[in-house]
């Protein structure tokens, strides 16, 4: 009887972090435009190398806007609309994130099912239009 070998798909053989996060900022820059207007690209490329450290607490998808957002709201005080951004550290977020959700989640009253929505369809318009960009984005 031979070997049987079974890799994961994303970590494993294709860390797709840099393209769910950019697809995240993507899709909360149309979910919350004035949040993330005159927001620059050095922001925005802090927010997605922050991504990478906290990615491991993502379980599902539309949890990566949830995430962008709450960068958002730490690195810039003037914008913040939740109670748990101040003081907040990655290492926080890490630690707490599933205490954190749910409060996000009532203070910027949002519901999971519209966010899971703008998240796929966000990425899955990335794909369509700009195929070479999203490969590239996934290492």
């Amino acid at each position: 009887m031979g070997d049987l070998y079974a890799l994961d798909f994303d970590g494993v053989l294709c860390d797709s972090c840099g393209e769910s996060s950019r697809s995240a900022v993507k899709a909360a820059k149309v979910r919350w435009p004035a949040l993330f207007d005159g927001v620059d690209s050095t922001t925005e490329g802090w927010i997605v190398d922050q991504m990478y450290i906290v990615r491991p607490v993502v379980e599902t998808g539309y949890e990566n806007l949830l995430l962008v957002r709450l960068l958002l709201e730490m690195r810039i005080p003037s914008i913040r609309k939740s109670s748990v951004a101040e003081g907040l550290t990655v290492d926080g977020i890490l630690e707490n994130w599933s205490n954190l959700k749910p409060v996000i989640m009532e203070e910027w009253a949002e519901n999971r099912d519209p966010l899971i929505d703008l998240f796929g369809k966000v990425r899955d318009e990335w794909l369509e239009k700009d195929l070479p960009t999203w490969i590239g984005a996934n290492r």
